[in-house]
């Protein structure tokens, strides 16, 4: 694989193309920490002090819930005591976490065989995301290998009586995502049941109750999925709901109890996702949240469809409704905290209902609720899991506030407005400010635990601002759109109105900002700078595009026509045209403020090649560029030893370019 080549680069000599480039120092000094697998090139040694104040920020741990034993009494969390997230078992409330796995990577998905004990999970190698698809028995830890070894595995989906598993996977030919069907006792003869006929993503979602059917999505862009039928006799399927003409949001939950139908999430004729039910025989459709004006997340059914339960994102808030099938009636949650609430399951006989939960002063934690008969009361909330916060004393946590300021477009004649959450010291400013920009670019910031930004309030006295750009999800259909194609550049002046904002307040000091993000979010970090180098203290770029072109000629084959259809084809050449002039590393010169780029060298997605070629064309201009690159990692940080030591290094970054 591509990305694999690139490692050669390094893994001889460990020396980078930074190296043998003449800059501003007549030596870039470079060297490797954590036994080898990390290249620090530029970047002065980490003073002792600066670990040892960053240790128990570091050893914040959470849970998150990942399924129900069979009988019930117990519950599979995931958590990390060593360097990654493991499989444990919990037997009761605030009861010992009793660890089942011990691999060297983490658990990817997890989900218990129905009507047995074993775990299919997923598992990939130094984040390079080719994971594959392991048995596990909870017994002994024993994992057997059920998928090829070598392709892209996983969106796992158990037939209700557990003798078949359906999948997405690559094996095909490397590239397209496609759904096959396998008994775990004879893996090898799994069986392709539909081959994607095109770049689009398709997947399964849930069996019929009788095990003959198959409900599929086709995923084609963040503004367009589609709700496919697959027989399984025939291997035909049937497009339902979403077409290429008049493109929709369409996301399948599953079957009802019956088979007749199934319920999903749409915004066809909505700027929002609404719940709703298909009923095969006549293809009528029932719009069942319309007073809800936030999108709803999937619907989750309990074992025997039965009960179920569904939250709405509300402006990046967590409401949970619970759901009765037998009319489709729903009931709010009340008294969940402010926060973010992940969805688990019903307990085998429907009496809880689990939830992850997470606020901004508290990580993620597994509660459950004491579901009513009806299923739509309910009674107390039990907490299962306490996850240490390493000696930190939670009450000095800061809450953001959600702010919204004013662009440079308007909507009915007044500017547009642009939400953020910012969280500021309790400590008289003026503050240092880092502007945290997500990923996706259709992610969303949403205010749940982080330990970084927490450090970073304490530690370094700043105040931390999330913004949600133009192209953020969560804030209707067209909100969406806004950076589409030839657009892209307007998220970036978004970041330059947030920079006028933060001039106007008293608190915040506009000579001490710096612009962080991954991803996407790592370019929008580079595009900042080339815009706004003279208004920014300095920028951090972790696994970012630098050049579209060169993103989507080398980003993993399986995941390239999906990345077209939101950022641009390469292969139009006025879009080509368009992509190389916005790009950062064609304007090196423009980037002034100082930069630090953190790279994983495994990355599919944000080929390693990105980060080299950004940094070895801000060098060539004769500015500074700190460089870390982990060569056991892919996109993002996973290892602890890792993440630590990154941690560390954005640390001293800050604290070097925040000093007046």
């Amino acid at each position: 694989m591509k990305h694999r080549l690139l490692t050669a680069l390094l893994a001889g000599t460990l020396i980078s193309l930074a190296a043998n480039i003449t800059v501003a120092r007549d030596v870039i000094a470079e060297r490797t920490a954590n036994n080898g697998n990390v290249v620090l090139s530029g970047i002065p040694d980490i003073p002792p002090e600066i670990g040892q104040r960053l240790a128990r920020y570091q050893n914040v741990r959470g849970a998150a819930f990942r399924g129900w034993t069979r009988d019930g009494q117990s519950m599979y969390i995931s958590t990390r005591f060593g360097d990654v997230n493991q499989l444990h078992q919990v037997d009761m409330p605030l009861g010992a976490r009793n660890q089942l796995t011990f691999f060297k990577e983490p658990v990817g998905q997890a989900t218990r065989r129905p009507t047995g004990t074993s775990i299919a999970m997923t598992m990939d190698e130094g984040g390079n995301e080719f994971a594959q698809i392991f048995l596990l028995n909870p017994k002994n830890g024993n994992a057997k290998r059920l998928s090829d070894g070598d392709s892209r595995n996983g969106g796992i989906v158990w037939s209700d009586d557990g003798k078949l598993m359906a999948f997405r996977s690559t094996r095909r030919n490397g590239r397209s995502n496609d759904v096959w069907v396998m008994t775990p006792e004879a893996p090898e003869a799994a069986e392709l049941v539909l081959a994607s006929p095109d770049g689009s993503s398709w997947g399964a979602v849930d069996f019929s109750p009788d095990g003959t059917k198959l409900l599929i999505i086709q995923y084609v862009s963040v503004t367009d999925s589609r709700i496919h039928l697959l027989d399984l006799k025939s291997k035909t399927h049937q497009r339902l709901l979403g077409s290429s003409d008049a493109p929709s949001v369409n996301l399948p939950s599953g079957f009802s109890a019956d088979g007749r139908g199934f319920y999903f999430t749409t915004d066809a004729g909505s700027n929002f996702r609404r719940l709703a039910y298909y009923e095969s025989e006549s293809g009528d459709v029932t719009i069942l949240t319309e007073g809800i004006d936030w999108d709803v997340s999937g619907l989750l059914m309990s074992d025997d469809r039965s009960r179920g339960a569904f939250s709405v994102n509300a402006g990046g808030r967590d409401q949970v409704y619970l759901f009765d099938p037998s009319d489709n009636s729903y009931a709010p949650v009340s008294g969940l905290p402010v926060g973010r609430a992940g969805l688990g399951a019903f307990s085998p006989d429907n009496r809880q209902l689990a939830m992850t939960l997470n606020t901004a002063t508290s990580p993620s934690d597994i509660f459950t609720l004491a579901v009513s008969s009806d299923g739509l009361g309910h009674g107390a909330m039990t907490r299962w899991t306490a996850s240490e916060v390493a000696g930190l004393d939670a009450s000095l946590f800061v809450e953001p506030s959600l702010i919204h300021y004013p662009t440079f477009d308007s909507v009915d004649g007044e500017p547009r407005q642009i939400p953020a959450w910012v969280y500021k010291p309790k400590s008289e400013g003026p503050h240092p400010v880092i502007i945290s920009i997500h990923g996706g670019p259709e992610g969303q910031f949403r205010p749940g635990f982080s330990s970084t930004f927490q450090q970073w309030i304490a530690d370094l006295g700043a105040a931390v601002i999330a913004p949600n750009v133009r192209g953020s999800a969560g804030y209707g259909r067209e909100y969406v759109q806004l950076d589409n194609g030839f657009k892209r550049e307007d998220s970036v002046r978004d970041i330059g109105a947030l920079l006028d904002w933060i001039e106007t307040q008293p608190d915040l000091d506009k000579d001490r900002v710096a612009v962080y993000g991954g991803s996407y979010g790592g370019y929008m970090v580079l595009a900042s700078m080339v815009h706004y180098s003279d208004r920014l203290a300095a920028g951090v770029d972790i696994v970012g595009i630098s050049n579209f072109v060169t993103f989507l000629e080398n980003t993993e084959d399986y995941r390239r026509d999906l990345r077209r259809v939101e950022y641009g084809d390469e292969r139009d050449p006025e879009m080509r045209a368009h992509l190389e002039s916005i790009s950062p590393s064609n304007q090196p010169e423009k980037i002034t403020a100082p930069l630090l780029v953190v790279q994983g060298e495994n990355d599919p997605r944000v080929p390693a090649s990105e980060a080299q070629q950004i940094v070895s064309a801000v060098r060539g201009t004769g500015q500074d560029v700190w460089f870390m690159n982990a060569l056991n990692e892919g996109h993002g940080f996973r290892k602890k030893e890792n993440r630590d030591l990154y941690v560390e290094v954005v640390n001293l970054f800050f604290r070097e370019h925040f000093e007046k």
